[in-house]
């Protein structure tokens, strides 16, 4: 239905547009009595054999939102009647900002992927953390990642202190932390890749962590356009700063063998196109580590066939995001139910 219906009306309009009117809807829908146990019915499959204890924490099954759909906390518990395992939240930043000026997100439908430069717009951590507030522990908690960044106008010499703001105010509300320093959208911020500047944001906030009564796993977000002597630095820099795990891709700044109209718009590609290349850092980073830490594998994930390629890759989790919004909530079911062998 939602392929052949739904998505079909949903794609006649701006894409921004559509974002907000979907979440208005999945949050009207939701408030009515007895629908969200009708979604969960549709598309979540309790089993005990998709569980998963990665980093420490136990997930219900391994198929996550990545970060950019639910950026401000606002339907994390909403999405999470639609069958994920973990829904992680963000991009946020100490303070609000609007992100780059619109129009920022573009369709390529004939290469069912994305290009967005949206730039991290949000309301600020500190809104974040209060409906956060609303995910008590026990049940019906979501398990939630917070994915965490530096303002715009924040110099990178500063932007550690941006990296601190976010962990304080989330640390109570999140179960793992997510540092993205990989979007292409943000000037500049790539840079904070380099080795030097990537392992003192990482240990400052490996330091802070440690200081806490409870540790919170802390991953890395990379870009999917490192090159092979840059993802030895990375496995170098887990190793050094002892962070929990890796994210592997973000999106891409590629346009390789795009057919779409939009193709050259300035901003990072998400879905099919970058499928390859986000197993293929998926495989290198869990080869030539040896598996020595925890990957989620996210990038061009849009049927099960993809999911079960990034977890035989080395993935111990997946997430979706361009391929949730091309197939469908039913891709979601679908993932788990091939994992189960059914």
């Amino acid at each position: 239905m939602y392929k052949s219906l739904i998505r079909p009306l949903l794609f006649r309009f701006d894409p921004e547009k559509v974002h907000h009117f979907t979440f208005s809807s999945i949050s009207f829908l939701n408030a009515i009595p007895g629908l969200p146990s009708v979604f969960r019915s549709l598309y979540d499959v309790e089993d005990a054999r998709l569980e998963r204890e990665v980093f420490g924490l136990k997930f219900k099954n391994p198929v996550g939102l990545a970060a950019g759909l639910d950026k401000d906390a606002k339907l994390y518990k909403q999405l999470g009647n639609l069958g994920f395992g973990f829904v992680e939240i963000g991009t946020l930043t100490p303070k609000p900002q609007d992100g780059n000026p619109k129009k920022r997100l573009f369709r390529l439908r004939k290469d069912s992927a994305i290009i967005n430069r949206m730039g991290f717009n949000n309301g600020g951590v500190l809104a974040a953390a209060e409906r956060l507030k609303q995910n008590p522990k026990g049940k019906g908690h979501v398990l939630i990642g917070g994915n965490i960044g530096k303002n715009k106008l924040t110099p990178n010499e500063d932007a550690v202190s941006d990296y601190e703001i976010c962990f304080d105010a989330l640390y109570d509300y999140v179960d793992y932390f997510v540092v993205n320093v990989s979007s292409p959208n943000t000037p500049n911020l790539r840079e904070l890749q380099d080795k030097e500047p990537l392992t003192k944001l990482l240990q400052t906030l490996q330091d802070k962590n440690a200081a806490r009564p409870k540790q919170k796993p802390i991953l890395l977000k990379i870009a999917p356009d490192l090159t092979d002597s840059q993802l030895l630095d990375i496995i170098d820099i887990v190793k050094t700063t002892g962070i929990a795990g890796v994210i592997a891709t973000n999106t891409t700044i590629s346009r390789e063998g795009l057919l779409s109209e939009d193709k050259d718009e300035v901003g990072g590609l998400s879905g099919k196109p970058l499928a390859k290349r986000s197993t293929e850092v998926i495989r290198f980073l869990s080869e030539k580590s040896n598996k020595a830490f925890p990957i989620i594998g996210v990038g061009g994930i849009h049927s099960a066939d993809d999911a079960i390629e990034k977890l035989e890759a080395g993935a111990s989790l997946i997430q979706l995001y361009t391929g949730f919004i091309y197939e469908g909530p039913a891709l979601i079911k679908e993932i788990n139910k091939r994992i189960l062998g059914s």
